[in-house]
């Protein structure tokens, strides 16, 4: 089959494009609260980071997948192995995150918030990343039937999904943090450490 016969057979299809954009929608909604959160610690963020948050978001939502792909068709039965653990995962990363968003907000409630020196650092956002997007190994499952080009475009749509909710996700953030000054930075934190919780909850009844 020659590129373009490639092209036809697995892009143009109403159903591929749809069920890539409902992953994309439901592996993003961890992303969206933790941008959320982020927002709202971060009421003064500028456009271009606020761009490059998003971003990381969904580099990391697509990675995922991708990876969770290539271990289904190489690595079946050690990714098996590993599953079990993401859940665990994820509950630390963003309890860890989150409790520390927590404690700084407590301690620093009375003082007045500074632009300069609140926000997400990129170790941070790293983690958030890697922690939000973890249980997406899984979704290598469920686009394993694709071949690898099909796999790819599916995860630049999730991308590209994920990009837009987190974007908004910000934006609403950073709206209801400068009504909420300093205790958004706590409320950011609670935020994080739910957004574990469920994933570790929803990782064990799965």
């Amino acid at each position: 089959m020659c590129f373009w016969e490639v092209i036809k057979y697995s892009m143009w299809d109403f159903r591929f494009f749809s069920t890539s954009v409902l992953l994309g929608v439901g592996l993003a909604m961890d992303a969206f609260s933790v941008s959320l959160a982020n927002g709202l610690n971060e009421p003064c963020m500028k456009k271009r980071k606020m761009f490059g948050v998003a971003g990381v978001f969904a580099v990391f939502q697509a990675l995922m997948p991708l990876i969770g792909w290539v271990c289904v068709h190489t690595l079946l039965q050690y990714f098996t192995v590993f599953e079990k653990f993401i859940p665990w995962i994820a509950l630390v990363l963003l309890g860890f995150i989150g409790g520390k968003m927590l404690y700084e907000g407590i301690k620093s409630k009375d003082e007045p918030q500074s632009c300069e020196s609140a926000g997400v650092g990129v170790g941070a956002l790293l983690v958030q990343g890697v922690a939000t997007s973890i249980d997406a190994l899984s979704v290598g499952f469920t686009i394993a039937e694709y071949d690898f080009f099909m796999a790819f475009v599916a995860v630049l749509i999730i991308a590209a999904v994920t990009f837009a909710i987190c974007l908004g996700g910000l934006f609403l953030g950073k709206k209801f943090g400068t009504a909420l000054a300093n205790k958004a930075t706590i409320f950011g934190g609670v935020i994080l450490i739910l957004i574990g919780v469920e994933i570790f909850i929803t990782g064990l009844i799965g």
